[in-house]
This record gives structure tokens, sequence and C-alpha cells, in this order.
């Protein structure tokens, strides 16, 4: 069948759910089987839903998915409620973002009811995606990031926590909030610099403190970067650390030319991510008669 039949077939069975919900209503449906015809309504909700989806009418499939969602919790389905939410969310993402993060938040807020926590961080993290990715809102963004972070931490997924802490940092460090991205830096250091599986990382994260600290201040940056040298000994034997201290030198001595050569040379071995790159651009910047690039 191709798409516009999938669609009619999709519209017809929404009326038909429609009337099924509607003498559900009424006094005489009441006595004789409500619950089944509401539970037989909804089943053609997600039917009509699915239908939608094959015809690439994503605003309707999200619309029918809404729909069985509210009936799943007139009948007390709260789990099958918060599913068809999620899977209305998923649709309205390819057509309209800012109903997806409503039929998303529906969702969380009936995973939080059910101490589903792990599951509503995941949702959070999508949020915070359809926010970067669509709707081009960081602050809201970081906002979702944030509270998937602490769900996970109350549930003890350290690990996946930590993934949504550094993506607020580095958020963070764009919008120049420097303290809050050098206290998440310092935090996600210091937890994972114990862990032979990734204490290599910590390395990266204390490079990133110091270059924040560097942005706002050069003694800051010296003080930060002697400070992690001694909670991190491995952390002097670094590239990174090599190149804060010549960042440092050449910067003590308004020397723009040392500068970008001692990020040529490490860029030649580690290429420079977009982020790394914006953030060596802001310290240079502060150098005397500067020309603003690292060419």
């Amino acid at each position: 069948m191709d798409s516009s039949g999938k669609e009619k077939e999709a519209i017809q069975l929404m009326a038909e759910a429609d009337k099924k919900v509607k003498s559900s209503g009424s006094f005489l449906g009441g006595m004789f089987g409500g619950n089944q015809k509401v539970e037989e309504a909804c089943e053609m909700y997600a039917r009509a839903a699915n239908m939608f989806k094959m015809a690439k009418n994503w605003s309707a499939a999200g619309n029918a998915f809404c729909q069985a969602a509210r009936l799943h919790m007139q009948l007390q389905n709260k789990h099958d409620s918060a599913t068809s939410y999620i899977d209305a969310g998923n649709a309205f993402k390819k057509a309209d973002p800012q109903e997806a993060i409503k039929c998303l938040n529906a969702a969380i807020d009936i995973y939080t009811d059910m101490g589903r926590f792990t599951i509503a961080a995941k949702h959070h993290i999508t949020i915070a995606e359809v926010y970067e990715s669509e709707l081009v809102d960081i602050e809201k963004a970081i906002a979702h990031y944030e509270q998937a972070a602490d769900y996970y931490k109350g549930e003890e997924s350290n690990s996946s926590a930590n993934k949504c802490l550094l993506k607020v940092a580095s958020y963070s460090a764009q919008l120049e909030q420097y303290p809050k991205a050098i206290e998440i830096y310092e935090q996600v250091g210091s937890n994972t610099m114990d862990n032979p599986l990734l204490k290599y990382s910590a390395k990266e994260y204390f490079f990133k403190a110091s270059l924040c600290h560097f942005i706002v201040d050069e003694l800051n940056a010296k003080l930060a970067v002697g400070k992690y040298e001694e909670m991190f000994p491995a952390f002097s034997d670094s590239r990174e650390c090599k190149l804060l201290k010549k960042l440092l030198e050449a910067h003590e001595e308004q020397n723009a030319e040392a500068f970008t050569e001692a990020v040529k040379e490490f860029d030649s071995i580690s290429r420079l991510d977009q982020w790394l790159t914006t953030m060596l651009l802001r310290i240079k910047k502060t150098i005397q008669g500067d020309e603003g690039d690292l060419k």
C-alpha cells in the first residue's frame, strides 16, 4: 500500500478510536465495558500512529501517540503511557522540536514518579540534544544535561553522570562561564585520575581547566598548573602540560609568535578540535597587538 493509502487508513482508524472513547464516556458505555473500549481505542491510536509514520506524516503520528499516552494514563498504565509519550516525542522530533520536548517531558514526569531515574536521565539527554542541534538554545541544553547528571549520580551511574557534566563544562566555557567549567573539569579530573582505565583522560580535563583559568588570568593558570601537577604527577610529563608552560612563558613575554609556534607544534601531533582552538584564540587575543589567529 502506498503512503497516501496508509494515511487514509490511519485517519479512518483515528475516527473509529475517537468514537470508542466517546461511547466509553457515556452512561451506558461506562456500564458496559467502558474500560475495554478505552483499551481498544488505545490500540487503534497506536496502529494509526505507526501508519502515519510509514506515510512520513510525523506530526500526525506524534498526535496519535499522544492520544494513546493520555488514554493509558486514564487506565493507570503508567509505563505504557510513558512509552507512548516517548514514541510521540521521537515522531515530533522530525517535524516539531518544541512538541517533541513537551512529550519527552511528560514521559520524564511519569518515570520520575515511578522512581525510574536512569530512564528519566536518558530522556533528559535526548531533550538536551534537541536543544543543541534543532533549537540551538545552549542554556537550555546545559540545564537538561545537568538534570541528567544529577539523576545518574543519584543512581551511582558515575561514568554516565561525568559524560553529561563534561558537556555542561564544554558549553559553559563557550558561553564564557569559566568558573563553572573549571569546577566540573577539576571534579571529573579528580574522579578519573585514580581509575586505571580512565586516568589517561584526566590530563585532558586538567588541560581544559587550565585553559579556562588562563583566559581569566595568567597567574591563576600558573597556580592551577602547579596544583594539577601535584595532584596528578603524570600530568607533568604530558604534552598538554608542556604546551601550557610554553604558552604561559610566551604570554608573559607578550610574544604572539612563540605562542603560535607552540600551538602549531602541538597541533602537528595531536589535532586541536574546535573547542580547544576557540579557547586558545581567546587566550592569544589577550597578547598585546595580536591579530587573533593561530596561523
